[in-house]
């Protein structure tokens, strides 16, 4: 195949500019501004298409096993497609849980089968519970990429520090959940204003930033690469970057249901609006962007985390948390970042390729010869409506909304998947 007459952008070389793109065998072989085609290969005109590296989200849910009435890897990774990635994160709180060899091979059996490539990550403690850790050796191993109990947060400081070390050890990121239940009545929805309307106590900043704060100089004691993941508080974000200042390994990820929605889409969208940890304040949203743009915040993330309807027309204290992001990501990047200026559409793909495959040690994420020819192809300027969704679920807030950058083709391997 070659790719004839896209836009390339590739946040690993800075390579910016119209080229084509010659894959054999799945990987890219020659990129150069105009390759002449045998008559045995396929043309694929990508005038007018911005050509990035396949997309890569360090955090779904997947949903499988145990859950897939949400969603299972074939759909999660039909949605990932849809949304332009080509490479995706599972987190470990499955049913049976990520936390031995046996389930993790199972996951990663199972995944070979999908057309995109899905990763999983291991947990850090036995049953979720954060009392003993796993074998992060025999999961390593495995093939695990990383470990997180992501859902449930890490209260025990000093076992953290332990898990922090081992992770040090393996040179595998450890991601975290920072949310101390202590604080929190209702989770989901920001304590404040917002939730003083629906009659509860919510989940307040303080609950965040008094993990992150622990956790931050737990990173920068252990010299680990740790992960604060869907970061909502500003002062969440002035924390990470202090303790990066210091020489901590600290990387952070943004949802783009943190850099576009506050607190106040609760009251419109109800449960669709509702997630661990909640939509916060105007403010924290700004910091949140301003994060984005210095490069404090180092990663986007979907935490893609289907529900079903019938789960979520339930009221706004028994609903469960989460919306679906995967194929709607790039576009709200690209709408609420890019085109007001907040970051350049070279810093927006950073933090969704190249970031997170050098943290995770994967060998995509760029557009050079010999890499394996994983890229997204969209149109930056098109404007669609998001209505109907590749994935098992339905549940966004942003169903309906007019966005920019629509994607119009993923190839992963070298193939159009």
């Amino acid at each position: 195949m070659i790719i004839k007459n896209g836009f390339i952008t590739d946040p690993a070389t800075q390579r910016a500019g119209i080229y084509d793109i010659r894959i054999e065998n799945g990987l890219i072989q020659e990129i150069a501004p105009d390759i002449p085609a045998a008559a045995s290969e396929e043309i694929f005109d990508a005038h007018g298409l911005t050509v990035a590296p396949g997309l890569i989200d360090t955090h779904v849910h997947f949903r499988d096993p145990g859950f897939t009435h949400k969603e299972t890897l074939h759909t999660g990774a039909l949605s990932a497609a849809k949304g332009g990635f080509t490479s995706v994160i599972c987190m470990a709180n499955t049913s049976p849980i990520v936390d031995c060899v046996s389930v993790l091979d199972d996951i990663l059996t199972r995944a070979r089968a999908e057309k995109i490539r899905i990763y999983q990550a291991g947990s850090v403690s036995h049953g979720l519970k954060g009392e003993e850790l796993t074998d992060m050796d025999a999961l390593k191993t495995a093939g695990a990429c990383g470990f997180t109990d992501d859902g449930i947060p890490l209260r025990n400081a000093a076992f953290l520090y332990r898990a922090m070390e081992k992770a040090k050890e393996l040179d595998m990121p450890i991601s975290l959940h920072e949310e101390d239940p202590s604080f929190i009545k209702n989770n989901g929805v920001n304590h404040g204003p917002v939730s003083e309307k629906l009659g509860i106590y919510g989940s307040p900043s303080i609950a965040e930033e008094s993990l992150v704060a622990r956790d931050c100089m737990l990173a920068l004691q252990s010299g680990a690469h740790v992960v604060i993941q869907h970061i909502s508080s500003g002062r969440s974000v002035e924390l990470v970057r202090m303790f990066k200042a210091m020489g901590a390994n600290l990387h952070a990820e943004a949802t783009p249901h943190h850099f576009t929605l506050t607190d106040e889409a609760v009251l419109k969208y109800g449960t669709l609006a509702k997630m661990n940890p909640p939509l916060r304040t105007e403010t924290d949203r700004q910091e949140i962007i301003r994060g984005l743009a210095d490069g404090t915040i180092d990663l986007i993330a979907t935490d893609h985390a289907p529900h079903s309807r019938e789960e979520k027309e339930r009221s706004i204290t028994a609903a469960p948390s989460g919306i679906i992001g995967l194929e709607t990501a790039l576009a709200l990047g690209i709408t609420f970042l890019v085109r007001p200026g907040h970051l350049s559409m070279m810093q927006l793909l950073e933090k969704m390729t190249i970031n997170p495959a050098r943290l995770y040690h994967l060998p995509t994420g760029q557009i050079t010869e010999g890499a394996p020819a994983d890229l997204v192809l969209f149109d930056p300027g098109e404007k669609w409506t998001p209505e109907q969704y590749a994935s098992k679920s339905s549940n966004s807030p942003f169903t309906g909304w007019e966005l920019y950058g629509k994607v119009k083709a993923a190839i992963c391997g070298g193939h159009v998947v």
